[in-house]
């Protein structure tokens, strides 16, 4: 078996709460909080989740962007949070990120030449006249001309200037990227062509992802595995494939209910959760799920589910892992099963909610 490109175990990101004259400590907003995951090489990894699940937070901290507060995280075996000075600027070469607002992620101030050259230069990769043709040859990767170099962000359209944000990532030939939400931005007319770009980009470079996003119907498409985040944790980790046909956790079952379909046999019911997501300062006890859930028992309120794994396909819910003991580990009948329990939820939402 092979090592895996990124491994995360038990990732930790807090961010202090402090209060009073003298800023002392009085608690942390627990943004991620145990997250474990692998990326294999050459394979995209989904992150969903509502907004504030801490996905763009787990992103960052894998590339130290952010410092994480515990845990591991290895990328090609180097162990990165133990990593500093030369050594981490040498990884960071090798692992990029490709921000949400193509706005705000590109200098106003700098020319795109400038933009593309900065990290060639910071990495000390090549001449002037080699620089110029990798830049050329990133630019052209994205759909873009060798004339972009001189002109100013301003000057083009919002989804020119993801790509030129996708080409200063790729300029210095990663092979790892963090894709942080790289359509929402977009127009939807737009998204579809940024989205075909990365997955040509992909094939093309042998890069590896981590694709964080809300949308949905994006990540079944150029996702090969997907995970589930719910406060600060992943609550159900499956390929694709398999967790769209057999979700298994209530959260993700509600999750993928809102994902509009045109075709009559892939339509779900829209399952609608009660109550607001608690706090990541006061995290519930237990499942961190059980104040919304539907189906929550009392051992949800008071133990943490443990993973259940079946066939690479791994959920953390106690009654999932109870439907899936009594049938024999078939995922598929358990999924049938949970949709069944979650049924009436579905059927006492209002017509005009679902």
């Amino acid at each position: 078996m092979t090592q895996p490109l990124v491994d995360v175990v038990g990732l930790e990101t807090h961010f202090p709460v402090r209060k009073g004259l003298l800023r002392r400590e009085v608690g942390a907003v627990r943004a991620v909080d145990g997250v474990s995951f692998s990326v294999e090489r050459g394979r995209t990894l989904g992150l969903v989740g509502e907004s504030g699940c801490g996905k763009t937070t787990v992103g960052r901290s894998i590339l130290r962007l952010v410092e994480p507060t515990g845990g591991s995280v290895r990328f090609d075996g180097r162990d990165v949070l133990a990593t500093g000075g030369a050594d981490l600027r040498g990884l960071r070469r090798r692992m990029q990120i490709v921000f949400q607002d193509p706005y705000g992620s590109l200098n106003p101030r700098m020319k795109v030449r400038s933009i593309l050259e900065e990290g060639l230069i910071i990495h000390r990769l090549g001449g002037a006249d080699d620089r110029l043709e990798r830049m050329t040859r990133a630019l052209a990767r994205t759909g873009l001309t060798a004339a972009a170099l001189d002109r100013y962000p301003h000057e083009f359209s919002g989804g020119q200037r993801q790509r030129i944000a996708i080409a200063r990532a790729i300029v210095i030939e990663p092979d790892f990227l963090v894709l942080d939400e790289p359509i929402s931005a977009l127009d939807v007319s737009i998204q579809a062509q940024v989205v075909n770009l990365l997955v040509e980009l992909r094939e093309q470079l042998g890069l590896t992802y981590l694709f964080i996003s809300h949308d949905l119907s994006v990540v079944e498409y150029v996702s090969d595995d997907v995970a589930v985040m719910y406060l600060g944790r992943i609550v159900e980790r499956a390929p694709a494939a398999r967790l769209y046909a057999e979700p298994l956790h209530p959260y993700t079952l509600a999750l993928f209910s809102a994902v509009p379909s045109v075709e009559p046999g892939r339509r779900r019911r829209r399952i609608v959760l009660t109550g607001d997501v608690p706090s990541p300062a006061r995290p519930p006890s237990g499942c961190r799920f059980h104040p919304r859930c539907p189906l929550a028992e009392q051992v949800c309120r008071q133990v943490e589910p443990p993973a259940t794994v079946i066939d690479g396909h791994a959920v953390h819910c106690h009654v999932a892992a109870r439907e899936l003991q009594q049938a024999g580990g078939d995922a598929a009948v358990a999924a049938a099963r949970m949709a069944a329990l979650m049924a009436p939820t579905a059927a006492s939402a209002s017509p005009a909610a679902v």
